[in-house]
Parts: C-alpha cells; structure tokens; sequence
C-alpha cells in the first residue's frame, strides 16, 4: 500500500469530521456548507480538511521544495471538455515580501469526455508531476475538472490544494471555501497567506486578518499583467469558480475571509 493509498483511506475514515486549524494551519470556512470528499496529498502525516468543494493540504509537508516541471508553453484553446495534453495555468498573484518574490497560481485540467480522454490526460499529468484526487481509474476522471493550487516563495514552489469536481459545479452567490498557510514556507512561519475561492457572481470579498484591518477585494480587470498581479478576485481558465489571495501583513495572521456586497 502506497503513502497516497494511506492518504485516501484516512480521509475516508474521517468522512463528516471538520478539523481546526492546528497542526497544519489550515482552515476552511464557507458560506452554504457542500459536502465533499477529502483528500490528503501522498503522505500519512498529511491532514486533509473539508468544508466545501475542496481540500487543503498546507503547512510542512514533505514537498515544499517542489518543482513544477515541465514549464507551461502557450498552445491553442482546446476544444470545450475535451482531453488537454498541458494544464490553463493562471497567476492568481503576485507581490515582495522582505525582499523575496512570491506567487500563487493555479493548474486547471479541462473535463474528459471518454475514458479514452482521460486516460491520455492522466498521463499528460503525470508529466507535470501532477495526480487527479480521488481518481483511481480514468472512468473516475469523465466530466470532471481537476486543479492545483500552488504557493512559489523565491525559488521555492510548493502544491498547497489540489481537487477534482465536476465541470457543472456551481457555488451560490455567497459561498466561499478559504486555507491559510504561511506565506513563508515553514509550519513555524505566520499563517499570513489565505486562498480561496468563490462564485462567479461575487463582486468582494473581505479578508479578516488577525489584529488588523481587514483587506477588500474586488473583482480584477481583465486587462492585467500577468508579470504583476496584485490580490483580487480573478478567474481562472477552465475552473468553475473565481479565487482570490490575501496575504496579511508582517506581524499579523489571515483569519477569515467572507463574500459581501459593494458598498
């Protein structure tokens, strides 16, 4: 039995049980509560938390030194919910700390329609070091979506939320599923990085940092740069929903985000 196998089979075992924040420092909070299966990333000491659509895996674990490999090259759209060979990679954001450079970006799998379809695209993600959650054969992967959410911090980049979903999934106007790890890599760092995601239709949503103010988001003009990409709420190509990132500033944690209305 694999480490992954391991994994899954303890997420199973706490099917309905939602975990606190410690020890990965993680969290997810939303608004209408969906049930989803967890799943925890390729190690028995992983913790995998559920609380909408998607499950986090945060914080030290074995893997912060990834490498996403190979690098994304530009190719043409494929044909809507047919087999990719290479995953929409989109820059959710972009900013300094200290000196360093960081980044969130996501990868987006499009849906297969055949089991033909996705076998092909199982194995072009195992070219990205990439492996579908809760797929254990590739008629588990037919019309659905799969993404990975990860955090780069100077040359360091590292896998922090990954999950499959099907391509029709929705969420409500004010649902929103939420992680916070640190925005330096290391389980003793701040928990200053929070990622989430959100309907298409939500125009802000607030960010509420420990001991601070909080910080408002807004939907991004598409327009932007993608060499500088300043926290807001954006789409992502090929992904159900929109997400956002906030990052808290030195000295202070993320502690919880929510979807309000424009004043």
């Amino acid at each position: 039995m694999t480490d992954r196998d391991i994994a899954l089979l303890l997420a199973d075992a706490a099917d309905g049980v939602e975990v606190g924040i410690a020890p990965t420092q993680a969290v997810i909070r939303g608004g209408r509560r969906r049930r989803a299966r967890r799943w925890a990333v390729a190690t028995a000491t992983a913790l995998a938390i559920v609380g909408s659509t998607a499950t986090l895996a945060l914080a030290g674990l074995p893997g912060d030194g990834h490498q996403v490999a190979p690098a994304v090259t530009q190719r043409p759209t494929p044909t809507p919910a047919a087999f990719q060979d290479a995953p929409h990679r989109t820059t959710l954001a972009t900013g300094t700390d200290q000196g360093t450079k960081w980044k969130v970006f996501i990868d987006v799998w499009g849906a297969p329609r055949d089991e033909a379809e996705a076998q092909a695209q199982l194995t072009a993600m195992a070219e990205y070091e990439e492996s579908a959650p809760d797929v254990r054969k590739a008629s588990d992967l037919i019309g659905k979506v799969a993404y990975f959410v990860y955090r780069g911090y100077g040359d360091t980049t590292s896998p922090v939320l990954e999950n499959t979903v099907v391509a029709s999934d929705a969420m409500a106007d004010t649902d929103l599923t939420s992680g916070a790890l640190p925005l330096v890599p290391g389980a003793d760092n701040p928990v200053r990085l929070g990622i989430g995601s959100v309907s298409k239709t939500a125009e802000r949503v607030l960010c509420h940092i420990k001991d601070g103010d909080g910080i408002s988001l807004t939907k991004a003009p598409t327009s932007d740069a993608t060499d500088n990409v300043e926290p807001a709420i954006r789409s992502a190509e090929g992904s159900p929903y929109n997400w956002f990132v906030c990052v808290a500033p030195k000295g202070t944690e993320f502690e919880s985000a929510e979807v309000t209305a424009l004043s």
